[in-house]
């Protein structure tokens, strides 16, 4: 008999599975349907040796010390500053928009002050920023929005930026200075070993049994268990009762090339004609020493494995009833980007972790992260 049967072995069900099992002494079972743990944050060595992620790029930062600190117990880390380039015009220039991408991509020479009044005089004015069109127009103007945004996420969520909350474009800063790194949180690194080796040490307590390449159907029908933890996606677990959440999927093509390093920068977005949306070359995040390297091309898909909540309105609308439904099911608690339907970084879905083991046990939130056992 387990005390919890925990659907998903990623990073969410690995945190909760883990504070369980080694913190409340519980009784775990953790099943994935996939053959292997980690979730899309799984990787590994490919046919040359690159470790890869299979799953596309995964870069964690944070700005919680609670989160760096409870997977800093898992796994050493290497420090790490993410930076994209822009394939726009037939020059690369740094993403998000900052000083060096607009002096280089106009040939000026503006100041940082100057940039202000440049976006200033560009900016249409939005009485109500409603969409992702809004945000970006409403900031750098049309031209801008045009260059770097539109094309961009027109491929990677099938839509206009017009027709997507604001919370997509928002995402991403603008910025007046040279600063060209993607990400400005405290705690930027990648787990030293990968984050597999990580999974592993997270899920090794005697306490915690793992099945793959099972379905959960399959599972609570077979194993006696007294709740559940469901971080898969949520209308999945009530049979779709009332219609399917859209999400979008990805596909991915993996390239290896008998040179080290194969493009400048480790992402290379394509807001353009191009396919695909973006290259990543995995030796920039891992550090890697390798004659050889690989990368990976990533085409957005309407079908296929659920990877992104489509931030509409509607959308919202349809996820509450399933939320409402879930809040009077006994037993059962979502978690994660696909159980709760909303787009978490991993660091997020961590913390919303911790949290939930705090409320299902009554442990305070930061006394369950500091007790090691």
């Amino acid at each position: 008999m387990f005390d919890y049967l925990i659907v998903g072995a990623g990073f969410a069900g690995a945190t909760i599975a883990e504070r369980l099992a080694a913190h409340a002494n519980r009784k775990v079972l953790i099943c994935d349907r996939r053959p292997h743990i980690g979730g899309n944050a799984y990787d590994h060595y490919d046919e040359a040796g690159i470790l890869v992620h299979k799953y596309g790029p995964h870069i964690f930062h944070t700005n919680s010390r609670d989160v760096y600190e409870y997977l800093s117990r898992f796994t050493e880390w290497r420090p790490y500053q993410h930076r994209v380039l822009a394939c726009v015009d037939g020059q690369l220039l740094p993403i998000p928009i900052n000083l060096d991408t607009v002096n280089r991509m106009y040939g000026t020479s503006y100041t940082s002050f100057e940039l202000e009044a440049f976006f200033q005089s560009v900016a249409e004015p939005i009485s109500e920023v409603r969409t992702s069109e809004d945000v970006i127009v409403g900031r750098v103007g049309r031209e801008l929005y045009e260059k770097f945004f539109r094309n961009y996420t027109r491929k990677q969520w099938g839509l206009d930026p017009s027709e997507l909350d604001a919370c997509v474009t928002a995402r991403v800063p603008v910025r007046t200075n040279r600063d060209d790194r993607y990400f400005t949180d405290t705690y930027q690194v990648m787990p030293l070993h990968g984050y597999t080796r990580m999974f592993e040490r997270m899920l090794s307590h005697p306490n915690i049994k793992i099945l793959l390449n099972a379905d959960y159907r399959d599972v609570k029908s077979m194993i006696p268990h007294a709740e559940v933890i469901f971080t898969g996606p949520i209308d999945e677990y009530f049979d779709y009762r009332f219609g399917r959440l859209p999400y979008r999927s990805l596909e991915f093509k993996f390239e290896t090339f008998n040179v080290a390093v194969a493009q400048p920068g480790p992402v290379i977005n394509y807001p353009n004609e191009n396919a695909y949306t973006r290259v990543t070359e995995f030796k920039y995040l891992t550090g890697q020493e390798h004659a050889k390297t690989t990368l990976v091309y990533e085409y957005a898909r309407a079908e296929g494995d659920p990877y992104y909540p489509v931030p509409q309105p509607q959308n919202a609308l349809l996820y509450k009833q399933y939320q409402e439904l879930a809040a009077v099911t006994p037993g059962v608690h979502f978690l994660g980007r696909l159980g709760t339907y909303k787009y978490y970084n991993m660091d997020q879905v961590v913390a919303q972790a911790l949290t939930l083991y705090s409320r299902l046990t009554g442990i305070a939130r930061r006394e369950a992260v500091a007790s090691v056992a």
